[in-house]
């Protein structure tokens, strides 16, 4: 327990009276304190039932944005102390800036998360009927890090768009209603699975069996492919689908339903999608409640880091790089030197999650540098893998810094490594945006089962989270 002033009754306890220590951060919280962690939790879960792919959480942030007065960067001429900004781009990441009084060359105040997480994409071509006439399947291709066997005999949905020759957008959304239908892939039976349990984990199911069940009825009329021409008809009916529209769509299988309480307890979260939705969230909800400050802050919300952080919608964009340009331009700074050093003196949170420990294998992890449920906001050093390959080493002065705003704000904070090493590992955004020269660090929550289609987190971890996000923004001035 942290030192504290005076006398602090049960129900005044305050947050400063843990440290970031091996205490959980349950214990810190009265029972007016947890009411606010699940009323907090209560919005988040409804964020993640509601908005599982990219492109539903950029809307939904951007919405939300909008009712709190942030406008859309092209609607400046002029940007001033207090403004409050958004840039888009190509509706799938998102930066929401409350502009500074300093200078925007004395740097920012970033936290960066990623909206995407691992899914089934369908193919450009995906719709066909077997050989023998029995079912239609739609053909996928898996997006980021999966145990594909993870992914079979799920209730899935369909989530995206498609656009028309004409320009029209089409938004998909079918398997979450209750009158909706679901879809999903198969799997062998045990009684005939001898073969199949004689393989290795990773090749249990095939990528290319990844096939989605989506009809078995037949059109009553003569002639072949009878079941896929149901399957179109439907489509043509009922969402104005043709077969040629899937080449200019983007529609994700995910599963479906809603985000749950876990544990008898109510104290954690199973929803898809938690990586890494589980920081974006509180990372916005972070920003929106600032109206001021002297540094610029940022919230940076982007695409496609589950496969790298690559095309337009990714870190390696230019699109950051284009919107503080674009600022700065604003602001009446505009200068090539000008963006170089806003991007070097800022500091950034990388906000992304870490692995739980886990008991049931825990000869995966190092006990003593493993994050733990219930001892809040974890901080990585530094990722990547066998000798820190691929991975940001954050320097240990921003870390001094961060333990000092920290401690001050009371927010119950641990370190992490991701798992033993030479075990594996894995990375995030944060070495790009440390390829500007900023101080960059990985911050995140703990969750369990990571990359599979449920996903679980901790309650007190994710509104600890929040806090520190808060601090950190208005902690270096």
């Amino acid at each position: 327990m942290a030192e504290t002033k005076g006398k602090t009754t049960k129900k005044e306890t305050s947050a400063k009276s843990v440290k970031a220590s091996p205490v959980n951060a349950w214990l810190k919280y009265d029972e007016a304190g947890r009411a606010k962690i699940d009323a907090f939790c209560e919005g988040y879960k409804e964020f993640i039932t509601v908005n599982k792919t990219e492109r539903e959480c950029a809307e939904s942030i951007i919405r939300k944005a909008e009712s709190l007065g942030y406008r859309e960067l092209s609607s400046f001429k002029k940007l001033k102390a207090g403004d409050r900004v958004y840039c888009s781009m190509m509706g799938k990441a998102v930066a929401l800036f409350v502009i500074g009084s300093k200078p925007l060359s004395e740097g920012m105040n970033i936290l960066g998360a990623h909206i995407d997480s691992p899914r089934l994409d369908l193919k450009q071509k995906p719709l066909y009927e077997d050989i023998d006439g029995a079912f239609a399947y739609l053909d996928t291709h898996y997006y980021g890090g999966v145990k594909k066997y993870q992914w079979v005999t799920l209730p899935m949905a369909i989530h995206g768009v498609v656009i028309k020759k004409d320009g029209t957008k089409l938004t998909i959304n079918i398997g979450e209603k209750p009158e909706d239908p679901v879809f999903g892939i198969t799997d062998l039976l045990i009684h005939l699975s001898a073969d199949q349990l004689q393989k290795k984990g990773a090749n249990v199911v095939e990528g290319e069996d990844l096939n989605v069940t989506f009809a078995s009825r037949p059109l009553t009329e003569e002639g072949k492919l009878k079941i896929k021409a149901t399957a179109l008809a439907i489509l043509k009916e009922q969402y104005n689908i043709e077969a040629d529209d899937f080449m200019s769509a983007e529609l994700e299988l995910v599963p479906a339903g809603a985000a749950r309480d876990f544990g008898i307890d109510r104290s954690m979260i199973m929803g898809y999608g938690q990586d890494d939705r589980v920081c974006a969230y509180p990372s916005a909800e972070a920003i929106f409640g600032i109206k001021k400050s002297e540094r610029t802050l940022v919230c940076l919300l982007v695409d496609k880091e589950e496969i790298g952080s690559v095309g337009a919608t990714g870190m390696h964009s230019r699109f950051f790089e284009n919107c503080i340009a674009e600022i700065a331009d604003r602001l009446g700074q505009y200068s090539e030197l000008t963006v170089r050093r806003a991007l070097q003196n800022s500091y950034m949170l990388s906000s992304d999650v870490s692995a739980a420990f886990d008991p049931i294998y825990e000869t995966a992890f190092e006990r003593y540098n493993a994050a733990y449920f219930g001892r809040g906001l974890v901080f990585n050093k530094y990722t990547g893998s066998r000798g820190k390959y691929d991975s940001n080493d954050a320097n240990p002065e921003y870390m001094a810094m961060l333990r000092r705003i920290l401690d001050d704000a009371g927010v119950t904070f641990q370190t992490s490594e991701l798992g033993k090493v030479d075990k594996g590992g894995g990375g995030t955004i944060a070495y790009i945006m440390g390829n500007y020269g900023m101080n960059v660090i990985d911050s995140g929550v703990a969750v369990l089962s990571m990359h599979a289609p449920w996903e679980i987190t901790c309650k007190v971890d994710i509104y600890e989270a929040y806090l520190g996000y808060v601090a950190f923004l208005k902690g270096i001035n």
